[in-house]
């Protein structure tokens, strides 16, 4: 897609006054041109068809065709890249329609709630622009691809003690595809710094529970983390690790109006570098922009290990090849070879009993 040309939008939603207020959003922005609305998704297939868009806003509850039913079909007939603004911010069907091809999703503005609808316009249009980097046969890809199983590790290469994982645009899929690899949980300890809206991560957290077979939660600050356990950075906020010199624990830090990410990756990789030392696994999966890479560079100097999603997998791979442009990636790796390096280690991790493989 040009860089030069707007980015033509198609609105779907059933509610007048969300298709007003996100089409005011989209046409106040001179890189994008809203092309149409429809109301329903059989209307929408049809304009799909008819006004070929680059993009779709779409809502999941709608009468005659909802959201669900709409991703199945547009994928199967005419894939085109689509942005989810859902009311169901707490509701696991969010992810859901991730699986099905949707590219990303925020937290619809309840009715007339002007402050709110200012609050998600940058947002907004930060994850449109986004679709000019998007690798959409990369993301089609995902669509129904089962996990490839990790087996069970015979030993030999000494594991990281925490691996500090951070995604943006496309992450939640791939969470879930490098965590649902595991037939185990790893003798690690797993912390995430996905891009996501404060309205999410919880019901993620609780995805990532019950779908794989690791204990998973929201951070919420103070935890110790543990062997076999994931906790998510919550949305709006930043993830830390601290120790006292004798336990180490997360915090859990509000964002400030400046912060651009919030979670931020650097800030949980930094922390981890400082916290873990050599001890600490950073992978750095999918996503627009270059936060991870001043994280990855804090791993790396205190002797750890940095892996990075490829570009043949990620579907956008901006942060990734920032981290490579640094030159402080020591693998990179399709999303389905991830979970099997964690498992294993990286060549020339130590052994265990101070050799190196």
């Amino acid at each position: 897609m040009s860089a030069e040309r707007p980015i033509r939008v198609l609105v779907i939603d059933d509610s007048a006054y969300s298709r007003r207020a996100i089409t005011h959003i989209l046409k106040a922005s001179p890189h994008t041109e809203v092309v149409g609305w429809a109301e329903d998704g059989e209307e929408a297939l049809r304009k799909v068809v008819e006004l070929k868009p680059d993009l779709l806003t779409l809502d999941l509850e709608m009468p005659r065709m909802d959201g669900f039913t709409f991703l199945r079909l547009v994928m199967a007939k005419c894939p085109t890249p689509v942005i989810v603004i859902s009311g169901r911010s707490g509701h696991p069907d969010v992810f859901k329609a991730l699986e099905l091809g949707a590219v990303d999703f925020l937290a619809k503005p309840p009715p007339h709630a002007t402050p709110s609808l200012a609050r998600i316009e940058v947002e907004l249009l930060r994850k449109v622009q986004a679709v000019r980097e998007l690798r959409f046969e990369n993301l089609r890809a995902r669509i129904h691809a089962p996990p490839a199983a990790v087996p069970r590790s015979r030993g030999g290469r000494r594991l990281s003690d925490v691996v500090v994982i951070g995604a943006s645009t496309g992450g939640p899929a791939a969470l879930m595809q490098v965590f649902g690899a595991f037939t185990e949980p790893p003798p690690c300890a797993f912390l995430v710094a996905q891009h996501m809206p404060s309205e999410f991560t919880r019901s993620f957290a609780e995805r990532l529970e019950r779908l794989t077979p690791f204990r998973a939660a929201e951070a919420r600050g103070g935890e110790e983390p543990g062997s076999g356990t994931v906790l998510v950075a919550p949305g709006g906020s930043h993830l830390e690790l601290q120790s006292d010199g004798e336990r180490v624990r997360t915090r859990v830090v509000p964002k400030v109006e400046s912060d651009r990410w919030a979670p931020r990756i650097d800030r949980l990789f930094e922390s981890a570098a400082k916290t873990f030392g050599a001890r600490v696994l950073g992978v750095v999966l999918t996503g627009m922009g270059n936060d991870g890479r001043q994280g990855a560079r804090a791993i790396k100097a205190v002797g750890g290990s940095v892996i990075v999603e490829s570009e043949r997998t990620a579907v956008i791979f901006g942060m990734p090849q920032q981290v490579i442009r640094e030159g402080v990636a020591d693998a990179i790796l399709p999303l389905d070879g991830i979970a099997s390096t964690i498992r294993s280690g990286l060549p020339g991790e130590d052994d265990g009993n101070g050799a190196e493989r």
